[in-house]
């Protein structure tokens, strides 16, 4: 078992799946500094470690997240977090703007960093995923609900834009009109609703088992193919159709004929489980 800042946020690792879970039951996981902070530490430290194949993000409690915690409105409302004065730093540049995790600031990353993780990022969703809490589900590959989850991409109430790493996706989610509907009137979704429209992957009773039994078929697979076609699918939304297919062919490039894929059919052909290096 490994941890990254248990206080907030406990990752376990078993048979190459890490399992991270928000620790923050009290609060719903509502998203304070520390749990900013907790989320991006476990991020990366299990994008650099070779031994992960798969990842299963939960929380703990009643629910999922509930998004921001509440200290930051009551912050904004008195006009501690910003206001005109506050909106540009010295360098000119808005508070948000500065880019401190690659492409994204620290609350994008937060939900971005499953999106870079090398491996497949299942999310299982109970209770609530509220505004910054959905944004993070999106990072993740697929979304697993319990019957009655609730969805919300719910900034519009407190008067701001989704701005935590999902809006680069969810267009290939959402149709583009139940997109705007969603942003512009923040209405809350239940689990039923979000499959329909393509919020949720899969409803069931258990999301949490579901979500490991298909972690466990994932980390019986070649490593090395699942993480190339992570590489491929994450891209796809911003290439073209000639870019697309020539980084299919590059990728292949680099499996086929290799150990781990000589391995695959092997096993198959033998009827037993492979045995891959990661």
């Amino acid at each position: 078992m490994e941890t990254a800042n248990q206080e907030r946020v406990i990752v376990d690792i078993q048979d190459h799946i890490a399992h991270v879970r928000l620790n923050r039951p009290d609060k719903m996981n509502a998203l304070d500094d520390a749990m900013f902070e907790a989320i991006i530490e476990a991020g990366e430290q299990l994008k650099g470690n070779t031994e992960i194949r798969a990842v299963v993000l939960s929380g703990e409690g009643k629910a999922f997240c509930a998004g921001l915690d509440m200290g930051n409105f009551a912050n904004m409302a008195s006009g501690k977090s910003g206001g005109e004065a506050a909106a540009k730093s010295d360098s000119g540049m808005g508070r948000l703007e500065p880019r401190t995790h690659g492409l994204a600031n620290r609350a994008q990353y937060t939900s971005w960093v499953w999106r870079e993780m090398p491996v497949p990022v299942i999310a299982a969703i109970h209770g609530v995923a509220f505004g910054g809490g959905c944004q993070i589900s999106i990072g993740a590959d697929m979304r697993y609900a319990a019957p009655g989850t609730r969805f919300c991409i719910m900034e519009m109430k407190w008067g701001l834009v989704p701005d935590m790493g999902a809006t680069p996706y969810l267009p290939s989610l959402l149709r583009d009109d139940v997109l705007r509907e969603l942003t512009y009137t923040n209405r809350i979704v239940d689990a039923d609703e979000a499959l329909a429209l393509g919020l949720v992957t899969r409803v069931g009773d258990n999301p949490l088992e579901m979500a490991m039994q298909t972690a466990g078929e994932i980390a019986a697979r070649n490593p090395e193919a699942i993480r190339a076609a992570k590489r491929i699918l994450n891209d796809a939304p911003f290439q073209t159709p000639q870019q697309i297919l020539l980084a299919e062919s590059r990728e292949q490039d680099k499996i086929i004929g290799f150990p781990n894929q000589v391995e695959a059919i092997m096993a198959n052909m033998e009827k037993r489980t492979p045995n891959f290096t990661s």
